[in-house]
């Protein structure tokens, strides 16, 4: 992986002598006009994190739903499991030690997000899948992410390299580790005493997901737990700005959580304290039919989506009268599909945001105020500093220019694991990502993507190469 040794430290919104749009003439880089985030010398883990950040008493609404059952887990035994497995790992009853890789192959199940909070809670770097990939692609992910254990189940497991250490998610075996006695009433559960002091520090990594990048063939991508943390402060920030609404809020689960936009919004919602309604395996079939039917069955608040579920959302009947949210992330999304989305519901705050499994977060829409700025893809992020450079010169570029957009800042991945070729490629000498992307910036801070600077593929969100 690569260094970022060399990425500035005077992000955050004390931008002395930069513009209204963050453009710093300076450092010729446009910086977020966002509340800066904890400092990054300051050990902290994710999992530490979003529970500092859940209200005192514990929300009475269940932290997750499945929308095809109407099963949930309460937040008291969520934190219970989460304690129960994390005291398994830690008696090495799973064979899983701090930095070691845990590859998860599993459709989305309530108790996913527990095995990724525990395993992120101990050190364990996770390593989520796509459970419908063959076994070919598998055993390539199991190789290049360097996992020691994996957590299956029953219809995934044989798809995964022989001789490799598997736990079944849906087995006797591991419900038992969820449930192990702590002589404790559920409803009163014991601090979760997490390595979060002086062992696990912000740049160790949290997970590996995999991309193509934007060309070429799959790469693992190692993801810091300060990114994570960077993107949750955020969405901490959004969720104080609609809390005076007064109402249970349930956000519904659009994407696959092996998905790195699925991944970090199925933990984000504990962190916020809300109701993650989750498209689980059983509910995977009816597509988006079945996915606004659960909307209006469970009254959701929020849908987390991509821009063809934004596109699908508006063109059915459906009424959806409890929305008031959509979060649309995972491609740039037309501004003529927002358009329409907000003729047909006024109501909906639509919060387009821009990043990528490399990047993380790089803009987002924040309030009813950015929400209207149709055709952007929000403001720079907490923390993140961004450059647009000329495509021919490589110089920086103003407000307006056009160019490609370079980002760095805590968001960003550490690099891709054991390509030392492809990091060169991805980063310049002064740690800024290259995005591939063709962008400007306006005189308000709102960043466009105009186009794409290499031919691949988004089919639905996910990144196809296009050989």
């Amino acid at each position: 992986t690569v260094s970022q040794s060399k990425m500035s430290s005077t992000h955050g919104h004390g931008h002395g002598g930069s513009s209204g749009a963050g453009y710093c003439a300076t450092t010729k880089s446009f910086v977020s006009l966002r509340p800066p985030l904890p400092a990054a010398e300051v050990p902290l883990t994710f999992p530490a994190l979003v529970l500092s950040l859940l209200p005192s008493p514990l929300p009475t609404q269940p932290a997750l739903l499945d929308a095809a059952t109407g099963e949930a887990i309460s937040y008291p035994a969520f934190l219970s499991q989460v304690r129960a497995l994390v005291g398994a790992l830690r008696s090495r009853l799973v064979p899983l030690g701090r930095g070691d890789v845990a590859f998860v192959l599993a459709p989305a199940r309530l108790d996913v997000p527990v095995l990724h909070l525990a395993l992120l809670a101990v050190g364990v770097v996770v390593s989520p899948a796509n459970p419908a990939l063959t076994a070919g692609e598998v055993s390539r992910l199991v190789s290049l992410s360097g996992a020691s254990v994996a957590f299956a189940v029953s219809s995934t497991a044989a798809k995964l390299p022989a001789g490799l250490p598997t736990v079944l998610l849906d087995s006797t075996h591991f419900r038992s580790l969820l449930h192990l006695h702590n002589g404790r009433d559920e409803k009163e559960p014991a601090p979760l005493e997490l390595d979060s002091t002086g062992v696990v520090c912000q740049s160790a990594t949290a997970t590996i997901h995999y991309s193509s990048g934007t060309t070429g063939p799959v790469k693992a991508v190692a993801v810091p737990h300060r990114s994570l943390i960077a993107q949750a402060l955020g969405f901490h920030a959004l969720h104080l700005h609609v809390k005076s609404r007064k109402v249970k809020e349930r956000t519904l689960m659009g994407a696959p959580m092996f998905h790195a936009m699925g991944f970090f919004f199925a933990l984000n919602g504990l962190a916020r304290g809300l109701t993650t309604v989750v498209m689980t395996d059983t509910g995977t079939g009816t597509g988006l039919r079945g996915m606004l039917g659960a909307a209006e069955r469970w009254e959701v608040t929020e849908i987390m989506a991509s821009p063809p579920v934004v596109l699908g959302i508006t063109k059915h009947p459906r009424r959806l009268t409890s929305l008031l949210r959509v979060i649309c992330g995972g491609a740039p999304l037309p501004g003529s599909v927002a358009e329409q989305f907000r003729r047909r519901f006024p109501h909906v705050d639509l919060c387009v945001g821009y990043g990528s499994t490399e990047t993380g977060g790089i803009s987002l829409m924040s309030n009813q105020e950015e929400c209207s700025r149709v055709g952007s893809a929000g403001r720079i992020y907490h923390n993140v500093e961004v450059r647009i450079v000329d495509i021919v010169t490589g110089e920086p570029l103003s407000v307006g220019q056009k160019g490609e957009l370079c980002v760095r800042g805590p968001s960003i991945m550490t690099g891709y694991v054991g390509d030392n070729e492809a990091n060169a490629a991805a980063f310049d000498s002064e740690g800024w990502l290259r995005t591939g992307d063709f962008c400007y910036i306006d005189e308000d801070g709102f960043v466009f993507i105009v186009d794409r600077l290499k031919e691949f593929i988004k089919y639905k969100a996910y990144q196809v190469c296009s050989y």
